[in-house]
C-alpha cells in the first residue's frame, strides 16, 4: 500500500510539472507576451506592397514556404542548439549560435526586428528571476530565438516541444499580420493557420536532425522586399 502511495505521489509531480511547463509554453507563444512582436510583419508588408502577396492562397504559399525552407532549416536547429547551451550553462555556445543566427538576418530591419525582440523578452526574464537574461540582453547579437530558449529552460520546457512553440508564434503572427495587411477575413486567417499547425511538427523534425554544416537558408525574395520595405513611404509594421 505504501508503495502505491509513492508511485502516485511521483506520478502526480510528473504530471503537474508536465502541464506547468506545458502552461509556461502557452504563456511564451501567447500575443499578450510584452515583447511587441505585434509591431512587426517579417517582410510581410514589403511583399504585400508590392503585389507579391495578395489573397489568401498566396498568403499561405508565402508565409508556410518560409516556415518549411527558411525557418525550418536556420531557425529551428539554431534554436536547438541554444536550447541544449543554456541547459548546460554554456555561455560561448549561446554567444556563437545567438551570433550565427544573427548574422543570417538578410536585412537591417529583420536584424533590428530580431534584436529588439530577444531583448525585449530578456528584460522580462530579468524580471521574473532568470539572472543569465541580464548578460543575454546586453550582448550586441541577441536574438528572439536565444531569448525564447532561455525561457523555455528557464520554465523547464523540452527542446522539441520549444521548437514547435517557436514556430507557432511566429506563424500566428504572420497570419494575424496577414489578416490586416492583405486585408483577410478571420476565417481565412483560420484556415492558414490550421495548414500551418499540420507542417510544424515535420518543420520541427527536419530542423533538428540537421548538422552543423547543414544549417542555413536562402530567401532572396523575403530579402529583396525586406530591403525595399526599409524605405517604404507608407506602412503599418516596422519590418
Amino acid at each position: 500500500m505504501l508503495t502505491v502511495r509513492i508511485m502516485d505521489t511521483d506520478m502526480h509531480t510528473t504530471m503537474t510539472t508536465s502541464a506547468t511547463a506545458l502552461l509556461h509554453l502557452l504563456r511564451l507563444t501567447s500575443p499578450a507576451l510584452p515583447v511587441g512582436a505585434f509591431a512587426y510583419s517579417q517582410g510581410l508588408e514589403g511583399a504585400v506592397s508590392a503585389g507579391v502577396v495578395r489573397d489568401e492562397n498566396r498568403a499561405r504559399d508565402w508565409i508556410l514556404g518560409l516556415l518549411e525552407h527558411s525557418v525550418a532549416q536556420l531557425d529551428v536547429p539554431v534554436l536547438a542548439r541554444l536550447h541544449t547551451a543554456w541547459s548546460e550553462d554554456d555561455w560561448p555556445g549561446v554567444e556563437r549560435w545567438s551570433e550565427r543566427l544573427h548574422a543570417s538576418r538578410e536585412t537591417r530591419e529583420l536584424q533590428e526586428e530580431d534584436s529588439a525582440l530577444g531583448r525585449a523578452l530578456a528584460r522580462l526574464l530579468i524580471s521574473l528571476g532568470e539572472p543569465r537574461a541580464a548578460r543575454l540582453g546586453s550582448h550586441p547579437s541577441v536574438t528572439w530565438a536565444a531569448s525564447f530558449a532561455l525561457a523555455a529552460v528557464h520554465a523547464g520546457i523540452t527542446l522539441t516541444d520549444t521548437a514547435h512553440g517557436y514556430l507557432f508564434a511566429g506563424l500566428e503572427n504572420q497570419v494575424n499580420a496577414a489578416v490586416r495587411l492583405i486585408p483577410l477575413g478571420q476565417t481565412a486567417g483560420q484556415r492558414i493557420l490550421v495548414s500551418g499547425i499540420e507542417r510544424i511538427p515535420g518543420a520541427v523534425a527536419r530542423g533538428i536532425a540537421l548538422l552543423d554544416d547543414e544549417i542555413g537558408a536562402a530567401a532572396p525574395g523575403l530579402a529583396l522586399l525586406s530591403a525595399g520595405h526599409e524605405t517604404q513611404y507608407a506602412r503599418l509594421f516596422r519590418s
